[in-house]
């Protein structure tokens, strides 16, 4: 499988995320492409100067380390998170 990159994915993993309990930031700054974990806060924070792909992949490759507690997510929602643990990064 596939994420079609689309702002359609960015908000599909945007919510992911918003339901495992993270909020999502976008911030300009003097930092990489790719994204920040805050542990305590549980903030992302994500360059918002990335183009669309290097913003999903920063996305998805934090959901693959993430564990989350599988109650907090619909049907929906957990099938996707399961589907991105089998998916290969671009």
């Amino acid at each position: 499988m596939s994420l079609p990159l689309t702002n359609h994915s960015l908000e599909k993993l945007e919510q992911l995320l918003l339901a495992m309990g993270f909020k999502v930031r976008y911030e300009k700054g003097n930092f990489k492409t790719g994204a920040c974990l805050l542990e305590h806060n549980r903030v992302i924070v994500v360059n918002k100067f990335s183009n669309l792909e290097g913003k999903i992949a920063a996305l998805v490759t934090l959901i693959k380390q993430t564990n989350p507690d599988e109650n907090l997510l619909d049907d929906k929602q957990r099938q996707f998170f399961h589907s991105l643990q089998q998916m290969e990064l671009f």
